[in-house]
Order: C-alpha cells, then structure tokens, then sequence
C-alpha cells in the first residue's frame, strides 16, 4: 500500500516539474532557443507574486492573475529588445545571452530580496487533503497536477487551433518564407515568449506556495524543467507532462528507499531514458 501511496505521490509532483517545463518547451518548439534563464524567471515570477501578495494582502491566485500580464510584458519585451538580436543558425549567442541573464536575475533578486527564503502563504490550502482510502491526497498537488493539464491542454488548443498557432508553425518551420506571407517572426517570437511568461508564471505560483525559495534556486529548477523536456522529446507538450511525471515518480520512489536519493533518483532516471531513447519517448522531427 505505501509503494501506491509513493507513486502516487510522484506523479502529482511530476505535475509541478511539467508547469517549470511547458514554458521551456514551448519556446524551444517555436523558436529552438534554449533559455538558461529559464529557471530564475520562474524565481522571478514567485516574487512578484510574493510582493503583490504582501503589498495588497489578496489571495495568491488572484496575485497570479495580476503578476500574468506583467509577466507576459517582460517576456514580450525581453524577446524583442535582446533575444531577437541574437537568434540564428548559431545557438552560442542565446546560450551566452540568456546565461547572463540568468546572473542578472540572480543578483537583482539577491538586492531586492536578500537571500532568505520566502514562501507565499496559502492558508489552510496548504494542508488540506483527501482521503482515497488507499492514499491520501494533498489538495495543493492535486491543483499543480490539474493545472499542468490544463495548461498543455491550452497550449495545444493555441498551436493547433488559433491563427495565431498558424503563425507560430509558420515560423518555427520556416522564418523567411513565413515573413513573405505577411507573418513577422520578430512579432511571433515575441508573442510565443509572453506566452510562455504566463506559463512561467503559473509554475512560479505552485512553486512558491508549496515550497521555500530564494533567488539561488532558478538553475535547480532549469535541470528539472530539461530532464522533462528532454525525456518528453523536444517540441513535445504532452511528453513534457510524461517527463515530469517520470522524474517526480523516480525520485519519491528513491526517497522511500533512501531520502538521500531522491534527487539522484530523478537524474538516474533521465539517463535511463536517455540510454533507451536517446531522443526521448515522443520526439517531434525538425528539418
């Protein structure tokens, strides 16, 4: 019963490592940008919550829901003024660029938040829970893992539905010729990155309301949102889910045997996918 119990419990935090990967994913299915700053965006986003949160005295949710547009304005900004400059057939200068963002975020957050740890406080929703008779269930995971859904459910519904989704294919296959009809990639990409900010920003929400952060902790969350990816297949929404869920299982089941492997378990899982399916379980193909 508690190996039920720990699987359980793996893939509803395969829910949270999913939201830290949607946006990432997302991205890198449109525009094949890798952002190492992907990780401490996420840590930016839980503040801003935290101070919208402290400031206003509201609900986190609604918090979230004021945090999204501000959020999506950064992104959109961000890809327009800086990494827009440095897209191309050469993947070094975002690496570069978005790497040092990562430090800039870092230690501007270090400046306005010092390095305590913060968490954004839910109330009785951080301890409810339901009683399953075989398990017993957190409300909170249960809202991540409900959220990651509905969250590759929009994104999909957007690619694959909306003009906008068009645009976005168009672009991701082929920029130049999208730009003859009509399309501006430089506008795309911009759009595509806001997009992924509000999925940023509802990964921050869960993030700082069921764990302790600080402005250190970005890359950790950068590696769990990669082995997900990777482990889904690159572009892939829904193995991005799969992902997460693979890596929450392997490491609750490694911290049952031993709480010292928990992480390990996690990363020994990624290479075991990896070893089988080098590029991962549902891959998308690329020209």
């Amino acid at each position: 019963m508690i190996w039920i119990d720990t699987i359980a419990q793996g893939i509803l935090l395969g829910g949270l490592y999913a939201l830290f990967a949607a946006g990432l994913s997302l991205v890198f299915g449109i525009m094949r940008l890798v952002n190492l700053a992907h990780g401490d965006l996420i840590v930016l986003g839980a503040y801003l919550i935290l101070l919208v949160v402290s400031i206003l005295g509201i609900n986190p949710f609604l918090a979230a829901a004021i945090a999204m547009p501000v959020m999506f304005g950064f992104g959109w900004v961000l890809q327009r003024l800086v990494l827009n400059r440095v897209l191309g057939e050469d993947i070094l200068p975002p690496l570069l660029v978005t790497f040092g963002l990562s430090i800039v975020l870092q230690n501007a957050l270090l400046e306005g938040f010092t390095a305590d740890s913060q968490r954004v406080r839910a109330g009785p929703l951080e301890t409810a829970s339901v009683d399953l008779g075989a398990v017993t269930l957190g409300v909170m995971p249960m809202l991540t893992f409900a959220s990651a859904i509905v969250v590759i459910v929009a994104l999909n519904q957007i690619f694959y539905r909306t003009a906008l989704g068009r645009a976005f294919r168009a672009t991701s296959d082929d920029p130049v010729t999208a730009s003859l009809m009509g399309i501006k990639p430089a506008s795309v990409f911009a759009v595509a990155t806001g997009i992924a900010m509000i999925v940023v920003t509802i990964a921050a929400l869960y993030l700082g309301m069921r764990s302790n952060f600080d402005p250190t902790i970005g890359p950790a969350r950068l590696i769990y949102a990669f082995e997900a990816v990777i482990i889904g297949g690159l572009g892939s929404l829904w193995g991005t889910l799969v992902g997460g869920i693979i890596i929450g299982v392997a490491q609750t089941v490694g911290a049952a045997i031993n709480p010292e492997w928990q992480i390990l378990a996690g990363h020994v899982a990624f290479l075991v996918v990896l070893l089988i399916k080098p590029r991962g379980l549902f891959p998308r193909a690329y020209d």
